[in-house]
């Protein structure tokens, strides 16, 4: 029978525990050591040790059954810890962390305008919905946007939400580019990037990536990755206000606040315009586009920017017309003018994409006939 049915002078031994099996069978009794192989079992127990024999007709050979005293309480913390280690714990994203979001707070607008609670269709079950509300709720309350509608385009570094419009933006829906946190966690090795555009020290002031001073955006202090996260996305939402601007075909800009980006949205409810990596051109339309792209290229870098990023995973496509997107990466030539390199790989990968269409370039040639053309000698021949 268990140990704690067994009568007698045992019944108190409730803070005693097992040193071998917890059930006991037959007649058993506290014994003094009888023999020297006794004693020499003994003098190898735990101090206060008490052992229980057991006698069987047909086996007198059995090993003793070992206890040893714990400490009072003990079995009653042991349960409790089991308890709380089995209680399920909710899931919480990074984004709703205390830090992400008094980073948000700090980078959104003040409004003295009081609108109802935003309360977007889209988030009513997902986990990071409170990350999506506090990087869009100050484009409602600016009113800019109504509602989020759905997804349209998700990458590694952000996800693009289809947005209803307010009317006083004059557009039907809006497409609204929400920053994941986990991108600034450790940002790609991005110097080449710094080196090559404007950054802002915590006070704001603009100062140039290679600066000596040492900026707030180059420390690795909780200030420093701030002031960085600021102006990599202030950085891509005003490369697209200077090339939609210069008549570059990119979405039209409208906002920038906190981690997202609001801008035209290109598409329609449900259908947003895919990448040119996801769809099939027509043969003929194929050389026209690939025009288009390289236009636009040449219109970037005449007004101080290189995309740094481009390829067919960076262009829509809809209606039978391109879009470029995704200027994160974005470099400016006359900060930094070893970004030849970046300008390069850029049409090698847009010709590399077009040649499957049989559209002829030399990516090498074109590269250097463009910079030529709009920069200069190439810095590597200088």
């Amino acid at each position: 029978m268990p140990f704690g049915a067994i009568p007698g002078p045992f019944s108190r031994l409730g803070d005693l525990r097992y040193a071998q099996h917890p059930y006991l069978k037959g007649t058993s009794y506290a014994t003094e050591t009888k023999s020297s192989a006794t004693e020499s079992k003994s003098r190898l127990l735990p101090k206060g040790a008490i052992t229980l024999e057991r006698f069987f007709e047909d086996d007198s050979e059995e090993e003793p059954i070992t206890f040893e005293k714990i400490k009072p309480g003990a079995r009653e913390r042991a349960r409790t810890r089991s308890q709380a280690q089995a209680k399920p714990t909710r899931k919480t994203s990074y984004e709703s962390s205390a830090d992400v979001q008094r980073w948000l707070h700090e980078q959104s607008y003040d409004t003295q305008q009081h609108s109802p609670d935003f309360h977007p269709t889209l988030l009513a079950s997902r986990r990071d919905a409170p990350w999506i509300l506090s990087s869009l709720e100050p484009f409602y309350k600016q009113q800019l946007i109504t509602d989020v509608l759905h997804e349209a385009h998700s990458g590694k570094e952000a996800t693009v939400y289809c947005c209803e419009a307010h009317p006083s933006t004059g557009m039907e829906y809006l497409a609204a580019k929400v920053y994941r946190p986990r991108m600034f966690r450790s940002l790609r090795n991005d110097a080449i990037y710094r080196f090559s555009r404007v950054q802002r020290d915590e006070q704001g002031q603009a100062e140039h990536g290679n600066s000596r001073r040492g900026s707030a955006a180059t420390r690795k202090t909780e200030k420093g990755r701030a002031a960085q996260i600021a102006s990599w996305i202030d950085y891509e939402y005003q490369t697209q206000r200077l090339l939609y601007a210069h008549g570059a075909n990119v979405p039209r800009p409208f906002a920038q606040i906190g981690n997202a980006v609001l801008m035209e949205y290109i598409g329609s409810v449900g259908d947003p315009a895919p990448r040119l990596s996801d769809i099939a051109l027509e043969k003929e339309e194929a050389q026209p586009l690939f025009d288009c792209i390289m236009r636009n290229v040449e219109l970037a870098l005449v007004h101080g920017r290189i995309h740094g990023d481009l390829s067919e995973y960076n262009v829509l496509y809809w209606q039978g017309a391109v879009t470029l997107i995704d200027f994160a990466q974005a470099v400016d030539p006359y900060h930094n003018s070893d970004v030849f390199s970046l300008f390069a790989r850029d049409i090698e990968r847009i010709c590399q994409y077009f040649a499957r269409y049989d559209v002829q370039c030399n990516a090498h040639e074109l590269a250097r006939e463009i910079w030529t053309w709009q920069m200069g000698p190439i810095p590597e021949l200088i």
